[in-house]
């Protein structure tokens, strides 16, 4: 459809003077053509797909809407082409509009929070960091950056457990990887993992102590902070996006080798703009469609620039997620709190009490590290 409207659109130009709204529906025509067949494929384009998704819905309106203004047919066909190839890179949620009634979680059910807490507290008083953690009430935390930022390029592991367990005597805590799994419910095992940069914690749920695994993840960011004048910039770039295809690879036999109803939740440094999304989709079904919002986004550069969704929560067969909802994490991390309720639909044959291990390590001089310590800011 795209190429017969921009043939079209070409042989319109040829007959007359291509006027401005056609040469700009045809240059980000050209843009998204490149990012379809790129994105995902060339190291180099993670960088342009890094954009705010929704401009891929945005930006092709725009240009249709000023086609209609200005009567420009060609430049209306080459819009709305992109704008059907381009929505479902922009991340809107269409069903939310028409999402029916909530229904309260079943008895059970638990509830699980998910955030990158932006190194742990390093620029902001530990107390109201505390106080918004215990606020939040949940059974379960999925946290992300258990450490702290050198600002340069690298970061050091942390110990805080003593004001941890200061905060959290009902839960237990599974430390390692600058990831921390935080739960009442009672820890089944923790699970190596071959990906490098996630933290697998089995839980027994409530009533018949059937399984549910958790899979804390956060995946490298793309880039370093750094000058993109600089070589090093797109050296690094390469060698993160060499990284992340290993942390999707090591998370994709990881959950298809879990025996028991799993949650993925977590920092995936991902948009739906992104390559990677295509990986995501492979985990599990996205629970994003039960936080009611058409263009639901969790990250933010600064304040007030909220357009990317870099956090998500996911669910394999058996485990079901009957809310979601992003928390404002007020001014403590550029990343919106995940929060969802969750419960088993199925039995989940437990076991021989001979073969449940329960071999978690809280310290964190024992936190597995990455192969290369090298690590941007913002991670």
């Amino acid at each position: 459809m795209a190429a017969v409207a921009l043939g079209g659109a070409l042989t319109n130009a040829a007959a007359g003077e291509p006027g401005p709204p056609l040469w700009a529906a045809l240059a980000w025509a050209g843009f998204l053509a490149a990012h379809l067949a790129l994105n995902g494929r060339w190291w180099f384009w993670l960088l342009p797909s890094l954009l705010p998704p929704p401009l891929f819905a945005v930006v092709p309106a725009l240009l249709l809407a000023l086609a209609g203004v200005t009567g420009d047919l060609a430049a209306g066909a080459v819009a709305a082409a992109a704008l059907l190839l381009g929505v479902r890179q922009s991340g809107l949620v269409p069903g939310a509009l028409v999402r029916g009634a909530r229904r309260p979680p079943p008895d059970g059910a638990v509830r699980i929070v998910s955030w990158n807490t932006q190194h742990w507290c390093q620029s902001t008083d530990p107390e109201p960091f505390y106080a918004f953690l215990r606020e939040l009430d949940a059974d379960v935390y999925l946290l992300q950056e258990y450490h702290h930022d050198r600002f340069d390029g690298t970061y050091r592991l942390i110990d805080d457990e003593w004001r941890l367990r200061a905060a959290f005597p009902e839960h237990e805590a599974v430390i390692a990887r600058g990831l921390i799994t935080l739960s009442r419910l009672p820890v089944a095992a923790t699970v190596e993992t071959a990906a490098r940069r996630t933290l697998r914690v089995d839980l027994e749920m409530p009533g018949d102590g059937r399984i549910l695994a958790t899979f804390n993840v956060h995946i490298p960011v793309q880039l370093r902070l750094i000058s993109p004048l600089r070589a090093d910039f797109y050296r690094a770039v390469r060698s993160r996006a060499a990284d992340r295809r290993q942390e999707y690879r090591g998370l994709l036999a990881d959950v298809a080798g879990c025996p028991h109803p799993a949650l993925i939740a977590g920092d995936f440094n991902t948009t739906p703009a992104i390559g990677d999304a295509r990986r995501i989709a492979r985990l599990g079904a996205d629970a994003v469609a039960l936080a009611g919002k058409v263009c639901p986004v969790s990250w933010q550069p600064r304040p007030g620039l909220r357009w990317w969704r870099l956090d998500w929560v996911l669910s394999t067969p058996g485990a079901r997620v009957h809310s979601y909802r992003f928390r404002d994490p007020r001014g403590l991390s550029d990343h919106c709190v995940q929060e969802v309720s969750v419960s088993l639909a199925e039995p989940d044959e437990r076991p021989p009490a001979a073969l449940r291990v329960h071999h978690h390590d809280e310290g964190t001089h024992h936190a597995l590290p990455l192969p290369r310590q090298d690590r941007p800011a913002g991670q």
